[in-house]
């Protein structure tokens, strides 16, 4: 299973990426926020799903980890399949669309192009209860969006390599971001283990 990958931005198209790394071109579908994210680079990281099907190998490239798993939670949804849940990913953020689910928003799922009263109801029953627990309760505050996202990902991953519990690790890195946004990587870990 491929976890993410690192490479060269060699073609980029709102559907789809090709990024080159070790020699080999990786085809990756994307969604429209990733398309943005990546336009300013020529060398990216991408998070992967790996569909593997009886006819084909298909990737999916998200900006961070948490694209990624609400892309799961999506298609572990009977009658959500993964170019439904790209589609839905593509036409709101992944803030928006936790909120919606959160808030039992029918109408709004309903206005995604492929998306029917049923399956938007089905995604709702499926998922609130997911999405509120991995937000304690209540629909997350705003998310970083880009970069900073990307940021934050990284020094949260570091501080559960390091032993720390995920929870309190990403609320300190949220805590330190919010007062000084302007950090790098290392800085943000440093100044978080001192808080830890």
């Amino acid at each position: 299973m491929i976890d993410y990958i690192i490479g060269e931005i060699k073609e980029l198209t709102p559907a789809y990426v090709v990024i080159e790394t070790t020699g080999v071109g990786y085809f990756i579908n994307i969604t429209l926020p990733t398309y943005s994210s990546l336009s300013e680079r020529s060398i990216t990281k991408l998070y992967v799903y790996e569909s593997i099907r009886e006819d084909a190998h298909v990737l999916y490239g998200f900006r961070s980890q948490s694209e990624r798993h609400l892309f799961l939670l999506l298609i572990s949804v009977s009658g959500v399949g993964a170019n439904t849940a790209r589609m839905i990913m593509s036409s709101y953020s992944a803030q928006e669309i936790q909120e919606m689910i959160a808030s039992g928003n029918v109408v709004a799922l309903n206005a995604i192009k492929g998306i029917g009263t049923k399956t938007a109801q089905r995604i709702i029953v499926d998922l609130k209860d997911k999405i509120l627990k991995g937000t304690g309760g209540v629909a997350a505050t705003l998310p970083l969006t880009g970069i900073d996202n990307e940021k934050k990902e990284e020094a949260i991953s570091a501080l559960v390599m390091l032993g720390f519990a995920s929870a309190a690790s990403q609320k300190t890195v949220e805590k330190i971001l919010k007062e000084q946004p302007d950090l790098r990587v290392e800085q943000l870990i440093k100044l978080a283990l001192k808080m830890m």
